[in-house]
């Protein structure tokens, strides 16, 4: 057995976390100071947008915002046969406010959602309201085979402090009896709900290098030091993020809620790193016309709040000139009246079960977005009218392939426990 004294300790934060469990929370208190500020004895002033992180994070130098560190996305069954009981709300609801009483609303304490598949409503007799679009997830290009996530509900769990996710998902599964000084309830999500799946990730400056050695598919001495992401560039920049205003439901029952889109992607990057040379790297994951005039310095930091791709050339017209065509260059093309992006990104990297890979986690106001951003990523028209390939030079797509993707319905923060299809009147903005 490998005696944990030994491993450097952001290594071994990384590793508990994907890990799990009771031992590896308590290995944590042992390596892991923390001083992580306790929830109010009130919660009635969380926001109803359980999707609204933004405004307690950190921001970088450019405003940026700077995503928590480490993630745990918990699969869930229901284990009831039919409608949920108010008994069963009851039991999610205060499993849920226990660990927000023992850890603030934020960065450095717990912040978390739940959210309900196509799957869960089907319960019902009464469809969704019109204004929620949340279809049985599909494969969104014509060279993928995805598995579809189809369990009831998943809950994220995200925070710069791996000790702090490990020990809300502990009183979840109700193994902690006290949380951060906190006495936790006599409910756990255990009792209502089965476990179908974990997963696991990271991402923030150096982690990925840290975390390469762990996962075949990237040659762990290419990685830059400082890269937030294991394909080496910084992504999140605010001008290419929707807000969380664009994503959110404006009206309805349901208003203050999202659709979020959670794609399990594995990564090959030995060509990335190992066959392909910078400026290839920096063409196919923004576009040629940085990589021509050196744009991007290092990982992409002194790009500032912007990847910069306005001042790229028209998709079609770098595609027929160059032969190849940049990632961030074909996204860009799917905005709103208002010039906005449709999604707001929180993927973060991840080594389960032994590969290098994504877990893709997109929120926006109708998955409809989701799939019309992916259409563009695909690139097909560009295909069509030049020499770029159905993946080859077509931005990163021939270095992902989709394993898994789900729909989900991220409720307003009244209605996260076990919501009915049609809520009588509307919740209290």
């Amino acid at each position: 057995m490998t005696d944990e004294r030994v491993i450097p300790r952001r290594d071994f934060l990384r590793s508990a976390v994907a890990i799990g469990g009771t031992t590896a929370f308590s290995a944590c208190i042992g390596r892991e100071e923390i001083d992580a500020p306790t929830g109010p004895d009130d919660l009635s002033s969380y926001p109803q947008r359980q999707h609204a992180w933004n405004e307690v994070l950190a921001r970088d130098d450019h405003g940026n915002v700077v995503a928590p560190s480490h993630r745990v996305l918990l699969y869930l069954n229901y284990r009831r046969v039919g409608q949920p009981t108010d008994d069963d709300r009851d039991q999610v609801d205060t499993a849920l406010r226990g660990i927000e009483y023992a850890y603030e609303r934020s960065g450095d304490g717990i912040l978390l959602t739940v959210s309900y598949s196509p799957a869960y409503f089907d319960r019902f007799d009464e469809s969704l309201p019109e204004g929620v679009d949340l279809p049985d997830p599909e494969a969104l290009a014509p060279f993928e085979d995805p598995e579809f996530d189809t369990p009831d509900a998943v809950v994220h769990l995200a925070s710069n402090t791996a000790q702090v996710v490990l020990g809300a998902e502990e009183a979840l599964k109700g193994n902690k009896s006290t949380l951060n000084g906190v006495d936790q309830p006599d409910a756990a999500l255990t009792d209502v709900f089965s476990i179908a799946d974990r997963r696991t990730g990271f991402i923030g400056d150096g982690l990925p290098a840290k975390n390469a050695g762990d996962a075949e598919g990237v040659p762990a001495d290419k990685v830059p030091d400082d890269a937030p992401l294991f394909m080496g560039f910084k992504s999140g920049f605010r001008k290419n993020q929707a807000s969380e205003d664009r994503v959110t439901i404006q009206s309805g029952p349901f208003a203050d809620g999202t659709t979020q889109h959670i794609s399990k992607l594995q990564l090959n990057l030995n060509q990335w790193y190992n066959q392909d040379d910078r400026w290839q790297r920096e063409a196919k994951m923004f576009c040629p016309y940085h990589a021509e005039n050196d744009i991007i310095e290092g990982t992409g930091d002194n790009l500032g709040d912007s990847s910069g791709v306005v001042d790229c050339e028209p998709t079609d017209e770098t595609a027929r000139e160059m032969g190849v065509v940049g990632h961030a260059q074909k996204n860009a093309r799917v905005r709103d009246d208002d010039d906005s992006p449709l999604l707001l990104r929180r993927d973060f990297d991840s080594t389960d079960g032994g590969q290098a890979g994504v877990h893709f986690l997109s929120l926006q106001r109708r998955i409809t977005d989701f799939v019309d951003t992916r259409d563009a990523m695909n690139g097909i028209d560009v295909t069509e009218q030049s020499a770029v390939g159905q993946r080859n030079n077509n931005g990163i797509l021939q270095y992902i392939r989709t394993e898994r993707r789900g729909n989900f319905f991220v409720p307003p923060r009244s209605l996260r426990a076990l919501p009915p299809a049609q809520p009588a009147g509307t919740h209290k903005r």
